[in-house]
């Protein structure tokens, strides 16, 4: 006689079927980073743009800045001869190369100029950059960063700092200033490009007078990318662009780098915002005539005269008429 198999006991869940074996193994990954106490590498992935808006800028970055702007300096036509024949005033240029937008920034908040001096290790810093670049024997120091590599991780170090000195303008324009757009953009702006904005005084202090090279009349792509850069987080600050701010510091900042380096290896000296701005002038602003289809208007011609002051061809014409009458 068969026996009957036991009932099987009833089931703690009310009888409810239990999940497979793949749903309930967890995978290994995340047992290992549970296990460890590490997070999981989704978890890395989105903070790493919070990680990266806590950077600090000094020593390393601000080094990096410090040497760029520098290097930059000599070359600039006349730098090495006034380093030779003033020091002074090619340490003043300098300075002004480092620290120009916190002098601009300051002027702008009625601020004294001279505020960066009191950053003593910066300024001793700054000037042993200074003195290497200039003076170091058989010119050791530049050769060094002639190295292209080194060269390109040193300018993109300079774009992590303007990123950052647009949104400490930025922030200090809105302590003095409450709620005051203009000013929080301007001072962002000026912050982040004041060695730019005064390049004419910075001339001046090397004895070089070329009012044509304002950046206000011919704005440079560093200039124009941080007035992009300063309106964009003036935005985010009002909490009128729906995005983090590290979000943004870290998407703005690759791209800072991203098409420096890209200039930098192309060596093409034509803005990528270019086209953008071409566009946006011929909607907003017209589209740019060619003196030769303009009439009537003063238009300046290659040779530098205007086009109005030409005589036409049937003056020229008729006055050599005349002179050959004369001479029978």
């Amino acid at each position: 006689m068969r026996r009957r198999p036991r009932p099987a006991p009833p089931r703690a869940d009310g009888g409810r079927e239990r999940p497979s074996r793949l749903l309930r193994a967890p995978s290994p990954l995340l047992s290992r980073a549970a296990a460890s106490g590490a997070p999981c590498p989704a978890m890395e992935l989105w903070q790493v743009p919070l990680s990266f808006s806590r950077l600090r800028m000094f020593p390393f970055f601000d080094l990096a800045h410090y040497v760029a702007s520098v290097l930059a300096l000599k070359e600039q036509r006349g730098a090495v001869e006034v380093s030779v024949r003033s020091p002074l005033a090619c340490w003043f240029s300098a300075m002004l190369y480092c620290f120009g937008g916190s002098v601009l920034s300051s002027l702008m908040l009625g601020e004294p100029p001279v505020a960066f001096l009191a950053k003593t290790i910066n300024i001793l810093l700054a000037s042993s950059v200074w003195y290497l670049v200039f003076y170091c024997p058989e010119d050791v120091f530049c050769r060094c960063f002639s190295f292209l590599p080194l060269r390109l991780l040193v300018a993109g170090m300079k774009e992590v700092t303007r990123t950052w000195k647009i949104t400490d303008g930025i922030a200090h324009a809105d302590i003095v200033y409450k709620d005051a757009w203009l000013v929080m953009v301007a001072v962002g702006w000026a912050r982040g490009a004041g060695g730019g904005l005064i390049s004419n005084f910075e001339q001046l202090v090397r004895g070089v007078w070329k009012p044509e090279t304002n950046e206000l009349l011919k704005m440079s792509y560093p200039v124009k990318v941080t007035l992009i850069g300063a309106v964009l987080f003036t935005l985010q600050r009002r909490q009128y662009l729906p995005i983090a701010r590290h979000n943004l510091v870290f998407l703005y900042t690759i791209f800072l780098v991203v098409f420096k380096v890209k200039m930098m290896l192309t060596r093409c000296a034509t803005s990528p915002l270019a086209p953008f701005e071409a566009a946006l002038c011929q909607i907003f602003f017209g589209s740019r005539k060619t003196p030769s289809k303009v009439k009537g208007e003063g238009a300046t011609s290659s040779n530098g005269s205007s086009v109005c002051d030409q005589p036409s061809e049937q003056h020229q014409e008729g006055a050599k008429k005349k002179q050959a009458k004369k001479t029978e």
